[in-house]
């Protein structure tokens, strides 16, 4: 039986390289995974997805995904699921439930401020699984929580979405978000 699966975990957890090794699993015993993302996310192109390891896979966009075409695969991937709309992740339940391919979306779980994603907490409402990709804070804790830096100093405020990698955010563990604490 298909399901939806959200594997969320905080910045620098290896959620897009997990992702490119189950669409490289699926193909290396003969099946189609068709790995997406939203259009919103072009920071290593507009049809790539690239992890901080260095994978990286062409993607198609969310926006161009429908029933139909999603009946074509054997799984679709999602990566940067915070990103998706409550009708984009409706759409991900309908692959689900009425075409039979099961989903898997990684995405993290809330902004750098603590709040909730829409995408992530549509997929926290409706996913039939849901799994923490784990990473550790700087001082060894398990991270759980991400923290934007400007000039290597921790901000609350600004936009939800600032699109960056290493040089815009570092994920920390609860206490050291709350104190603001982004190296020893």
């Amino acid at each position: 039986m298909a399901k939806l699966y959200f594997r969320y975990g905080a910045m620098g957890s290896s959620k897009t390289a997990n992702a490119i090794m189950v669409q490289y699993n699926y193909r290396e015993r003969g099946q189609k995974a068709l790995m997406v993302k939203p259009a919103l996310e072009n920071r290593d192109g507009s049809r790539v997805v690239a992890s901080r390891v260095g994978l990286k896979a062409e993607c198609a966009l969310m926006e161009e995904l429908t029933l139909e075409k999603a009946k074509e695969y054997d799984c679709i991937i999602v990566d940067e699921a915070q990103f998706l709309k409550k009708e984009q992740v409706q759409l991900l339940v309908d692959i689900v439930d009425k075409a039979g391919v099961p989903v898997i979306c990684y995405g993290l779980r809330a902004d750098f401020q603590g709040n909730l994603f829409e995408g992530s907490l549509w997929l926290l409402a409706w996913a039939d699984s849901i799994e923490e990709v784990k990473t550790v804070c700087w001082c060894g804790r398990k991270a759980t929580c991400n923290a934007r830096l400007s000039g290597g100093k921790v901000v609350r405020e600004g936009e939800q979405v600032l699109l960056g990698g290493n040089e815009s955010y570092i994920a920390l563990c609860r206490k050291h978000w709350a104190e603001g604490k982004a190296c020893p």
